[in-house]
């Protein structure tokens, strides 16, 4: 993540501002339905949220029972508004880069991350970090774009001469690294990776994987504007992974 942050630009954030999953938390964000079922107890736990953005997760870690969130997020504009709406004391805001990010050894119990190692340069070094910070059979937990979803990096359909769908284009899938994808009209840099390398990686690092889901928009979001054509391929991916 170099140079400024794309959620530090005043009209992009202004048009993140107004997604569902900003307007409504969680309960606004696709994934959240099969994340929710996977997550563990967080009751006395150390947990670490990696790219905390508005802080949804972090507060609703606290409201489980989290002894201490450390909530890591590299934009200002992001952390402002975590810390104006989720002021419990036990979330310590760090304005950070989470892959210059460092910690002690065993610091946490459960390292969270929702839709941000998709925009992380060296994933394998940042899995090597986080298996470091875990205490024993501590738990890595994250979420990222579908590598379907990046593989060809603008991340949009293929439209008929009607502008109707046609199809969902996956080109230069094992060409992995840097895309320009269009977020919001806006260009952002991401870093593509096949489900290989997100989950041999866990693997070589001395995790063992406990959930690997594709999750589909629930039922109540159908109504809503696309979600229905986000049933035509997987745009996230969740994997959850213990420390061995």
């Amino acid at each position: 993540m170099n140079g400024k942050p794309v959620y530090d630009d005043d009209i992009f954030f202004s048009k993140y501002a107004q997604m569902d999953r900003s307007l409504l938390g969680l309960s606004g964000a696709g994934e959240w339905n099969a994340l929710e079922k996977i997550l563990p107890d967080f009751k006395g736990k150390r947990v670490l949220d990696l790219g905390c953005g508005y802080g949804w997760h972090a507060a609703w870690m606290a409201g489980k029972g989290a002894a201490r969130i450390t909530a890591v997020d590299v934009s200002v504009k992001m952390l402002e508004k975590a810390k104006s709406m989720h002021t419990d004391s036990r979330i310590e805001y760090i304005l950070e880069d989470i892959e210059s990010f460092d910690a002690a050894p065993s610091s946490y119990d459960i390292v969270f991350s929702s839709l941000v190692f998709h925009y992380v340069s060296d994933y394998s070094s940042l899995v090597r970090k986080i298996s470091r910070w875990l205490s024993e059979k501590g738990m890595l937990i994250f979420t990222v774009e579908h590598p379907v979803f990046t593989s060809r990096g603008d991340q949009d359909w293929i439209y008929n001469s009607d502008g109707s769908i046609s199809h969902f284009p996956v080109d230069n899938y094992y060409y992995e690294g840097e895309r320009t994808a269009v977020f919001l009209g806006e260009k952002v840099r991401k870093y593509h990776r096949s489900l290989t390398t997100y989950i041999e990686t866990l693997l070589e690092e001395g995790f063992s994987i406990q959930h690997v889901i594709e999750p589909q928009p629930p039922e109540n979001m159908m109504d809503r504007p696309g979600y229905k054509d986000e049933m035509r391929r997987p745009m996230m991916l969740i994997i959850s992974a213990r420390k061995n």
